[in-house]
């Protein structure tokens, strides 16, 4: 196909979003050809499902990621085009934020340190909860608490965030190693 020959990887298009499969890729028209868009490259904050960021109709802009003429496949970032908030977050490192406890996991709880509803989550692990290393968090907090923790790490590569709450509290009471 020929229209496929002037396309390069790291270019940008603007198309049409076409459809949403349900296996969650976003197809998106680019002047008569259809490309897709990986859920991966929607956003950089977490996306349950492609309708949470795009919609049928809506025409959008994307960096090219890849163009296979053989299998006649174009690849999309909407992401690519975007500033990744989680940067914005490394201002946070050091400092202690109030975040709601949004799952309980074996080695720790996670807790959104945003006050958006897709707001970016870290990991508090049970030995960073307080108390004498509980082998599970259930103990010490539950799912909708409001608990106070201390950002000690953001990875923006592994997109990791390592939250500690008991040097928050340590920190708030002034004691030492806060």
């Amino acid at each position: 196909m020929e229209f496929l020959r002037i396309l390069r990887a790291g270019g940008t298009v603007t198309g049409t979003v076409t459809r949403i499969a349900p296996f969650g890729v976003t197809f998106v028209d680019i002047g008569g050809f259809e490309a897709v868009i990986n859920i991966p490259e929607l956003s950089w904050r977490p996306v349950d499902h492609p309708s949470d960021v795009v919609a049928v109709g809506q025409e959008i802009s994307a960096e090219i990621l890849d163009v296979d003429p053989l299998r006649e496949r174009v690849s999309l970032s909407l992401k690519a085009l975007q500033d990744d908030p989680l940067r914005l977050l490394t201002g946070l490192i050091g400092q202690t934020v109030v975040g709601r406890v949004t799952r309980l996991v074996p080695f720790g709880a996670f807790v959104r340190v945003e006050e958006t509803e897709n707001g970016f989550e870290g990991l508090v692990h049970t030995s960073e909860l307080g108390g004498e290393h509980p082998d599970h968090p259930r103990p010490l907090v539950r799912v909708g608490d409001m608990l106070p923790v201390k950002v000690l790490d953001i990875d923006l590569v592994r997109r990791r965030i390592t939250l500690s709450h008991r040097q928050a509290v340590s920190a708030r009471q002034g004691e030492p190693g806060a």
